[in-house]
This record gives C-alpha cells, sequence and structure tokens, in this order.
C-alpha cells in the first residue's frame, strides 16, 4: 500500500533497532506524556531482547499483533500504528473483560512532518483491514482525555467514542476515552 511518498507495510522481525528508535522518537514527542503509556526512560533502558521480541511479535508472520509503518523512499519511517487482536472471554491490559474479538489499536504516531498529509488515514487503513482479516467484530482505541488532536484525527478516521472510560496509568484522576470502529 502507498500513500504519496509513503510505502506503509508491516514491520520485519529483523528491524528492532528501526522499531525502537521509532518508539523513542515518539516518546520524546511533546504530547507524548498524554499519547503513550511508557516514558523515554523506561523504553530506552529496556534491553536489546526486549526490542528483539516486540518485533518478533508484531511483525510479518505474527497473528496476534501487526505493526504497521509508513516508509519513505530514503529509507526513513515517519509513522506507525500497532494493532492488537484481543480474543473474547480474555481481559485486556487494564483487567476490563474482552467480550468479543476485537482489535485494539495501540502506538500511534505520526512524525510532525508527516502529519495532515494522510499519513496516519493510510496507517489506520492498512491496520484496520488487517484486523478485518482476522475476524475482529470493531476496532478500538484508548485516548487521553486531554489529548484533543488525537481524538479529533480518530473521528475523522470514523472512530466514535463508545462511552467506556478509563483511569489513566500515570494519574488515577485522569482518564482514557475508548473510541470504536464497528464493522460495517
Amino acid at each position: 500500500m502507498t500513500s504519496g511518498d509513503y510505502v506503509i507495510r508491516a514491520i520485519r522481525s529483523d528491524e528492532w533497532e528501526a522499531v525502537k528508535q521509532l518508539r523513542l522518537d515518539a516518546l520524546r514527542d511533546p504530547v507524548a506524556h498524554l499519547a503513550f503509556l511508557e516514558t523515554y526512560e523506561k523504553a530506552a533502558a529496556e534491553p536489546d531482547s526486549f526490542w528483539q521480541g516486540r518485533a518478533e511479535r508484531s511483525g510479518e508472520g505474527a497473528t496476534g499483533a501487526r505493526q504497521f509503518i509508513a516508509e519513505g523512499a530514503d529509507g526513513t519511517w515517519a509513522g506507525s500504528v500497532t494493532v492488537l487482536v484481543e480474543e473474547a472471554g480474555t481481559t485486556d491490559w487494564a483487567g476490563f473483560p474482552v467480550e468479543r474479538m476485537q482489535g485494539h489499536v495501540v502506538g500511534v504516531f505520526v512524525r510532525a512532518e508527516g502529519r495532515g498529509t494522510g499519513l496516519v488515514k493510510a496507517l489506520f487503513d492498512a491496520g484496520v483491514e488487517w484486523a478485518w482479516e482476522r475476524g475482529v467484530e470493531r476496532v478500538r482505541l484508548l485516548v487521553h482525555e486531554d489529548n484533543a488532536r488525537a481524538q479529533a484525527a480518530y473521528r475523522k478516521l470514523g472512530f466514535a467514542p463508545s462511552g467506556m472510560t478509563v483511569p489513566y496509568v500515570h494519574v488515577e484522576e485522569q482518564r482514557e476515552l475508548e473510541f470504536v470502529l464497528e464493522r460495517s
């Protein structure tokens, strides 16, 4: 799949160093404290084996997760979206029951120069299509209640608030809102 000057594709497990670098760059973004559940310091301290395992679990051929990147003609990565498959009858990362098979979008990041260009839509199109192919009934994501930029982008992509909220990991008084895209 292509989007302008970028190819949208799944990562390969041997690209773990680029996966690590993109994640560290995302965690340096000015709104990272609202967008991600980890800090730059924690991620930077992870050993290579952590990043190798992460790339292996979400790369081409993985069945439970897939990370898609936007790769420029020069090989640079401009953004990423990861989709996890959550099976009915399990619990999610916050301890809530998963009532039906669903995709869970995480790790959304587009570098500043790629924002507003349609790149996030292209990444989501690839991730959501992959989830539908796995048989999920819906795709969801969680977004911090104060992250208006991300909420607007998700609405534009067809996601809508479900009404479910989750306490934010870092500050109990803050919440994340669940947005969903139902299969049509």
